[in-house]
Protein backbone atom coordinates (compact mmCIF):
# COMPACT_ATOMS: atom_id res chain seq x y z
CA UNK A 1 0.00 0.00 0.00
CA UNK A 2 3.12 2.72 1.01
CA UNK A 3 3.97 1.54 -3.07
CA UNK A 4 0.79 3.60 -4.02
CA UNK A 5 1.71 6.62 -1.65
CA UNK A 6 5.12 6.56 -2.61
CA UNK A 7 4.89 6.70 -6.42
CA UNK A 8 1.77 9.12 -6.39
CA UNK A 9 4.17 11.56 -3.93
CA UNK A 10 6.98 11.24 -6.66
CA UNK A 11 4.45 12.16 -9.16
CA UNK A 12 3.39 15.05 -7.53
CA UNK A 13 7.05 16.33 -7.33
CA UNK A 14 7.27 15.70 -10.89
CA UNK A 15 4.26 17.93 -11.64
CA UNK A 16 5.00 20.53 -9.03
CA UNK A 17 7.14 21.80 -11.47
CA UNK A 18 5.08 21.45 -14.99
CA UNK A 19 3.06 23.78 -17.13
CA UNK A 20 0.53 24.86 -14.84
CA UNK A 21 -1.86 25.18 -18.19
CA UNK A 22 -1.23 21.50 -18.63
CA UNK A 23 -0.74 19.99 -15.09
CA UNK A 24 -3.66 20.12 -12.44
CA UNK A 25 -0.98 20.28 -9.74
CA UNK A 26 0.95 22.86 -11.32
CA UNK A 27 -1.75 25.17 -11.43
CA UNK A 28 -2.47 24.57 -7.48
CA UNK A 29 0.87 25.72 -6.75
CA UNK A 30 0.73 28.21 -8.51
CA UNK A 31 -1.97 29.58 -6.80
CA UNK A 32 -0.23 28.89 -3.58
CA UNK A 33 -1.27 27.26 -0.14
CA UNK A 34 -4.25 28.57 0.49
CA UNK A 35 -5.84 27.48 -3.04
CA UNK A 36 -4.53 24.48 -1.85
CA UNK A 37 -5.75 24.84 1.85
CA UNK A 38 -9.21 25.49 0.33
CA UNK A 39 -9.45 22.53 -2.15
CA UNK A 40 -8.53 20.45 1.17
CA UNK A 41 -11.14 21.90 3.41
CA UNK A 42 -13.36 21.08 0.09
CA UNK A 43 -12.76 17.61 -0.02
CA UNK A 44 -12.62 17.21 3.75
CA UNK A 45 -16.18 18.14 4.05
CA UNK A 46 -17.53 16.17 0.69
CA UNK A 47 -15.55 13.02 2.75
CA UNK A 48 -17.34 14.11 5.59
CA UNK A 49 -21.11 14.06 3.62
CA UNK A 50 -20.34 10.94 1.66
CA UNK A 51 -19.96 9.20 5.24
CA UNK A 52 -22.95 11.14 6.89
CA UNK A 53 -24.76 9.63 4.21
CA UNK A 54 -22.88 5.82 3.75
CA UNK A 55 -25.06 2.91 4.39
CA UNK A 56 -23.49 -0.07 5.35
CA UNK A 57 -25.12 -2.28 3.04
CA UNK A 58 -25.39 0.25 -0.21
CA UNK A 59 -22.35 -0.15 -2.55
CA UNK A 60 -22.73 2.77 -4.46
CA UNK A 61 -22.47 5.25 -0.70
CA UNK A 62 -19.43 3.18 0.25
CA UNK A 63 -17.52 4.05 -3.08
CA UNK A 64 -18.82 7.82 -2.51
CA UNK A 65 -16.85 7.86 0.88
CA UNK A 66 -13.89 5.68 -1.06
CA UNK A 67 -13.81 8.33 -4.01
CA UNK A 68 -14.42 11.60 -1.60
CA UNK A 69 -11.86 10.03 0.83
CA UNK A 70 -9.10 9.46 -2.38
CA UNK A 71 -10.00 13.23 -2.99
CA UNK A 72 -8.43 14.17 0.01
CA UNK A 73 -5.45 12.28 0.53
CA UNK A 74 -4.61 13.55 -2.71
CA UNK A 75 -5.27 17.14 -1.97
CA UNK A 76 -3.24 16.79 1.49
CA UNK A 77 -0.61 14.76 -0.68
CA UNK A 78 -0.60 18.31 -2.81
CA UNK A 79 -0.21 20.14 0.67
CA UNK A 80 2.40 18.14 2.41
CA UNK A 81 4.53 18.30 -1.03
CA UNK A 82 3.89 22.44 -1.39
CA UNK A 83 4.88 22.44 2.32
CA UNK A 84 8.22 20.48 1.19
CA UNK A 85 7.03 17.80 3.07
CA UNK A 86 6.55 13.77 2.10
CA UNK A 87 4.39 11.54 3.29
CA UNK A 88 7.05 9.26 4.42
CA UNK A 89 7.24 11.77 7.80
CA UNK A 90 2.97 11.44 8.33
CA UNK A 91 3.77 7.89 7.94
CA UNK A 92 6.65 8.02 10.26
CA UNK A 93 4.33 9.39 12.94
CA UNK A 94 1.41 7.41 13.02
CA UNK A 95 4.41 4.35 13.30
CA UNK A 96 5.57 5.89 16.67
CA UNK A 97 1.97 6.01 17.74
CA UNK A 98 1.60 2.39 17.62
CA UNK A 99 2.10 1.70 21.08
CA UNK A 100 0.64 4.49 23.04
CA UNK A 101 -3.22 4.86 23.33
CA UNK A 102 -4.64 7.75 21.90
CA UNK A 103 -5.77 9.35 24.96
CA UNK A 104 -1.51 9.03 26.01
CA UNK A 105 -0.78 10.73 22.90
CA UNK A 106 -3.56 13.00 23.44
CA UNK A 107 -2.27 14.02 27.00
CA UNK A 108 1.04 14.31 25.44
CA UNK A 109 0.50 17.30 23.05
CA UNK A 110 -0.26 19.45 25.68
CA UNK A 111 2.89 19.40 27.22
Amino acid sequence: MNDVITELAELLEQRKSSDSSKSYVASLHEKGLNKILQKVGEESAETILAAKDCVSDDNESKNAVIHETADLWFHTMVMLSHLDLRPEQVLEELQKRFNISGLEEKASRKN
